[in-house]
């Protein structure tokens, strides 16, 4: 409904300090996951930290990475924050009878949440330095690896000149990577390859050398189609990010046939760490891959909602109606009211607040569907009787007297770190909600076998499934600051490590103090 937005918008003070600014972003991202999903409280403050990155000209990577590691810490907060802990809190109660409530988790995750935005505000110099940058939205992104095609045409500059004439208006600062001739045949780009008309060349390499090669050389973006009711002053460029719940993901814009049913012009994609040799229209599309579209001005925020991508400029549209922004507020607020007093359960409670949202007409019942991650869903579907499985065929027992066997040497606290670090490091490859399936029965089995209470156990096991630090696939929010800032995959442990750590350190003597193991 964009009430968040105009809320930062209102509150957020003109911090001018690096430090300031990202203690100001992970602590809102932090306190909002606690509440909403956290991937969709990282999306609404990443253009904010793309404007603290331009006004302090620095690289926006200072900002993201904490605050993607911030969301993660902000849902440990609440039962609501994040899968791990709605999962675990059923696993108790069918171990129990008991489900942990709204608040159960607030003691222990507001600790961790503290502890780690401190840390991350001390210590966001552990990641590399990168060069300072500032101006432009393509300068303060840090992407030196676009690909988008052009093409050759009667009046171009460089038409039955070479290739190496042609890399001259670049300054070196972009190649040809390849040459497609009669729509067919594709061509090494050898310097001394003269370039015919309706030759279609994949070039990357820096934006800015990238525009002043096409507007220099005169070719035409493929991708540049304008409607009959558009004219070129209405046509805007936008840099976006792909969601986690976009549709545009492992489909190509050519499969999907992007301009006929969204009305916007894909003109390039940026994918870190890799390089892409194929047409543009020929590129699947995956979950962090920045991507530049044209569209008309008026109605491009709405189509960003709709394809799931998140803007990497601040939105001079905001995306959706204000004036219904207290709607879903109040919905929330009712849902979280009704479990905090135990009035509804959370799945009963939350479910309700879908629906009042389709009913009030806050959100279009499409967008409903967009919201469901089939292949998700079906994984936890297949585990629940897997989870189920292990317990009712006494592999929980055999798992669990084997760690057992570990755990009768070590003390009570090496005990239930034990299980934390394994939850760790067991959710980089599972979903975290299907380490907690898994896991969850095999702590509290465990815990009985030592002769402790579970609930720490349980606890322990959704703390470790909900902090992956460590990788940028663990989780969707990891995954998405990748390639706007520019990470490399050994740039999360960097952070993470330490991080992860401080969180085994805090983590077991809370929860010792909040849930006693005897």
């Amino acid at each position: 409904s964009g009430i968040m937005e105009v809320a930062i918008k209102r509150f957020v003070p003109n911090l001018s300090g690096v430090r300031s600014q990202l203690a100001l972003l992970v602590i809102v991202v932090t306190i909002l996951s606690a509440f909403v999903k956290n991937i969709g409280a990282l999306a609404i403050m990443i253009p904010i930290a793309f404007q603290f990155a331009r006004r302090s000209s620095v690289s926006p990577s200072i900002f993201l990475m904490p605050m993607a590691f911030g969301s993660l810490l902000g849902g440990l907060m609440t039962q609501v924050g994040t899968s791990p802990n709605v999962v675990v809190s059923r696993v108790r109660e069918e171990l129990t009878g008991t489900a942990f409530t709204m608040f159960d988790f607030t003691p222990v995750g507001a600790a961790l949440a503290a502890a780690g935005t401190i840390f991350l505000v001390l210590f966001y110099w552990l990641l590399p330095v990168r060069e300072k940058l500032g101006g432009s939205v393509n300068e303060a992104i840090n992407i030196k690896n676009y690909l988008t095609e052009a093409r050759i045409v009667r009046d171009s500059t460089v038409l039955g000149k070479t290739v190496a004439d042609l890399m001259k208006l670049s300054g070196g600062d972009a190649v040809v990577t390849s040459i497609l001739r009669n729509r067919t045949m594709r061509m090494t780009p050898l310097p001394d390859v003269v370039l015919k008309a309706n030759d279609i060349l994949l070039l990357e390499g820096d934006p800015v050398a990238l525009d002043r090669l096409v507007s220099q050389g005169k070719l035409s973006v493929t991708g540049d189609r304008v409607g009959s009711d558009d004219t070129a002053s209405e046509m805007v460029a936008i840099e976006a990010v792909i969601g986690e719940s976009s549709p545009l993901i492992g489909w190509t814009a050519q499969r999907l046939a992007l301009y006929d049913r969204f009305n916007v012009n894909l003109l390039a994609v940026s994918r870190h760490g890799e390089r892409l040799d194929r047409r543009l229209a020929e590129i699947q599309l995956r979950l962090g891959d920045v991507i530049v579209l044209q569209g008309n001005a008026a109605t491009i925020p709405e189509i960003l909602r709709e394809l799931g991508c998140l803007p990497l400029a601040e939105r001079a549209i905001l995306l959706g109606s204000v004036r219904k922004g207290i709607v879903p507020v109040t919905i929330l607020a009712l849902a979280m009211l009704a479990t905090a007093f135990g009035l509804l359960p959370v799945s009963v409670a939350f479910f309700a607040a879908a629906v009042g949202m389709v009913l009030f007409r806050v959100i279009p019942v499409r967008d409903v569907y967009q919201s469901l991650d089939g292949p998700i869903l079906i994984m936890l579907a297949l585990l629940i009787p897997v989870s189920d499985s292990l317990r009712s065929t006494g592999a929980t027992g055999v798992i669990a007297g084997e760690l057992a066997r570990l755990g009768t040497v070590l003390p009570a606290p090496g005990a239930l770190m034990l299980i934390l670090v394994a939850a760790m490091a067991v959710t980089p490859f599972l979903n975290n909600a299907a380490t907690v399936l898994v896991m969850a029965p095999i702590a509290a089995e465990f815990a009985g076998d030592l002769g402790y209470r579970p609930e720490a156990f349980l606890m322990a096991v959704a703390i470790g499934a909900g902090c992956d630090f460590l990788t940028p696939i663990g989780h969707q929010c990891n995954t998405l600051v990748m390639g706007p800032g520019g990470y490399r995959f050994s740039d999360y442990p960097r952070l993470g490590l330490p991080l992860s750590f401080l969180v085994v350190i805090v983590a077991v003597p809370m929860l010792m103090i909040v849930w006693p193991m005897s």
